[in-house]
């Protein structure tokens, strides 16, 4: 998969693409099935498929107090993309200028001029350009006037086994804030992760048997509520499992810091600043203060036992 930024379409794109916009944090089940409609419009007509997307949120611009936390960075965001069999990625930064164009202003300067799209795929309800004004029969006349084929996807439908699941990333972010990962994995279709630097820590766990590797997470990426968590964990091509804590560590006086470690099973490794994932299953419990070191080192004896029988 090829990946564009603004700075590398300084010439427009060469080729015929079936293109479509959003923002796709996350890339869960809608946003799949969209992909999967796009990939089909391409084969039909013979044309490449790109996406056009944004790094940071839209909303991060519009409302920059919001501080919406995101699924996805950009990077995970791209592989997550190219794993549904996309040719093409362009990251288009979202200001302030680009909010102020029309529909019909985008379509004509961004996507014909500097993309070379003939096929624009809008998601069923989807809606871009100033104050998302423009109607899907707006688009249509605005694309037949650029030489610009305008066509909408179906209306995503999914109905889970475990019961109702709004499958939206909005309604993702609210469930990982309640710790609810088994839920969000039903809406993405796979299990939410985490991934960045392991950076020092306090060494606590390391005397009480339990050594923790501590993650760095990139800035806006949406950690899920406090709390114990069975976890899947890769390293550098390595696989295995592990309990992961996120919190503020009350029974360690930590403050207002709040951090995420991992236990790995069966790990004796110095990771230090390698890059480390995590891929959470299953919540296991919430955190809590305890009367002492002896009591915290019961517990975690107890959390790796279950986490074990969850994992193995």
């Amino acid at each position: 998969m090829k990946i564009y930024t603004l700075d590398m379409l300084k010439s427009p794109l060469q080729g015929r693409y079936a293109a479509t916009i959003g923002f796709f944090d996350g890339v869960h089940r809608g946003h799949r099935f969209l992909l999967d409609f796009l990939r089909g419009v391409g084969r039909e007509r013979g044309l490449a498929t790109l996406v056009v997307t944004f790094p940071d949120s839209p909303s991060r611009v519009l409302r920059p107090q919001s501080e919406v936390p995101l699924l996805t960075t950009a990077d995970e965001k791209c592989r997550l993309l190219e794993q549904c069999g996309v040719d093409s990625v362009v990251l288009l930064p979202f200001t302030h200028e680009l909010s102020s164009l029309t529909a019909f202003e985008f379509m004509e300067q961004v996507l014909r001029r500097r993309l070379g799209v003939d096929v624009l795929v809008m998601g069923y309800d989807h809606r871009f350009g100033r104050g998302g004004a423009a109607s899907f029969a707006d688009d249509v006349a605005y694309g037949r006037s650029l030489g610009l084929d305008v066509v909408q996807a179906p209306a995503y439908h999914f109905e889970a086994a475990a019961g109702d699941v709004v499958v939206s990333s909005s309604a993702i972010r609210e469930v990982l804030l309640q710790g609810e990962v088994e839920k969000a994995r039903i809406g993405l279709g796979y299990d939410f992760f985490l991934e960045g630097q392991v950076t020092g820590g306090y060494h606590v766990g390391t005397s009480l048997g339990y050594p923790t590797a501590n993650i760095s997470v990139p800035a806006f990426k949406l950690v899920p509520a406090d709390g114990v968590y069975a976890v899947r964990v890769e390293l550098d091509g390595w696989k295995g499992a592990g309990m992961l804590n996120i919190g503020h560590r009350p029974t360690l006086d930590n403050g207002t810091d709040r951090s995420v470690e991992v236990h790995i099973f069966d790990f004796h490794e110095n990771i230090y600043s390698e890059h480390v994932r995590v891929s959470f299953v299953k919540f296991v419990r919430r955190e809590t203060r305890f009367e002492s070191l002896d009591a915290l080192k019961q517990q975690l004896q107890t959390d790796e036992a279950v986490c074990r029988r969850i994992l193995y």
